[in-house]
């Protein structure tokens, strides 16, 4: 398939891997990219130097194109874009922020930038700072979401009715008939998250893989609304979200709950119930832990398997 999006990044596939903290790094980023999708980069965990590394041995497994997603509240996001620069990456992704703090500067440097939005006022913020594709995340997503709470089935067709620039579907999409269903609602890509976090080469803690393929419906609930909503599965730390929430907590009673590396402690170090488990409504739908090339492929088989079928009603 060839569309604005695969022209733009080189790719094979209208495929993007999320840029998920601590489940993406080089391994998994080259392990896409090597299959013909895009490969991406989550620097939202990492220190300047320990991203510089992995950009370099992800240039070393793959002569493909990749990517970086930076979270634009990064603390020291200054150095992380230094770096960026200095490794000559051709492709970032922005998000959790301002579109027009960083994208011009990018776009000065010669780098493809694409912006992670939850509506159509940041997805046009996105376009009018120089942005060359939005990513439209609905509500069903893992990580950083929305307030609105918009579906993706709402979200992407008004996003892709107001912008000229092409658009990247995320949120709940873990396979093909979810990518054909994007696809049909206007957009021109997929970026899957979950179901690449449970892949072989993912960064993320064993034990969080496992409790992810053995994740039911209902296991995943919205939270932190008043901070910076993610989609948790339950846990402990869940719960004692859930109970502050219940109870009328403001943020900083949530900031102080949450306290530092809970996302580390969780989806990296493996404790699972006191540890942030961030992952989307689809993992229920995930069931075993597999390589990511096999992860695409099927994706892509059964995205054209849907395609054909739907041709010869």
């Amino acid at each position: 398939m060839t569309n604005r999006i695969t022209a733009l990044f080189g790719i094979r596939y209208p495929i993007i891997q999320a840029g998920m903290v601590w489940c993406s790094g080089w391994r998994l980023a080259s392990a896409v990219s090597e299959a013909g999708g895009l490969g991406v980069i989550g620097a939202g965990s990492m220190y300047p130097e320990v991203l510089r590394e992995h950009i370099r041995k992800c240039r070393l497994a793959t002569a493909k194109p990749f990517a970086v997603n930076v979270p634009l509240l990064y603390p020291s996001i200054e150095a992380l874009m230094q770096v960026i620069v200095d490794e000559k990456v051709g492709i970032v992704f922005s998000s959790a922020g301002n579109p027009a703090t960083w994208t011009g500067y990018l776009k000065e440097k010669s780098i493809k930038v694409v912006h992670v939005v939850a509506n159509t006022r940041f997805a046009l913020k996105a376009e009018s700072a120089g942005a060359d594709a939005v990513v439209a995340e609905g509500f069903e997503a893992g990580g950083h979401n929305g307030r609105e709470e918009t579906t993706t089935m709402c979200l992407v067709p008004m996003v892709c009715d107001a912008l000229k620039i092409p658009v990247i579907a995320a949120g709940g999409i873990g396979s093909g008939r979810a990518m054909l269903a994007a696809m049909s609602l206007g957009a021109e890509a997929v970026q899957v998250g979950s179901a690449f976090a449970v892949a072989e080469e993912s960064s993320a803690h064993p034990a969080f893989k496992d409790r992810i393929v053995v994740s039911g419906e209902g296991d995943t609930r919205l939270r932190m609304k008043k901070l910076v909503p993610v989609r948790l599965l339950k846990n402990t730390f869940a719960d004692a979200v859930a109970q502050a929430e219940a109870e009328g907590a403001d943020s900083a009673t949530l900031l102080q709950l949450l306290g530092r590396a809970r996302a580390k402690l969780g989806m990296f170090e493996g404790d699972m119930e006191e540890g942030e488990l961030e992952i989307g409504q689809v993992a229920a739908m995930l069931k075993e832990v597999r390589p990511a090339a096999r992860i695409l492929e099927d994706i892509w088989a059964e995205f054209l398997r849907e395609k054909n079928r739907l041709m010869n009603l």
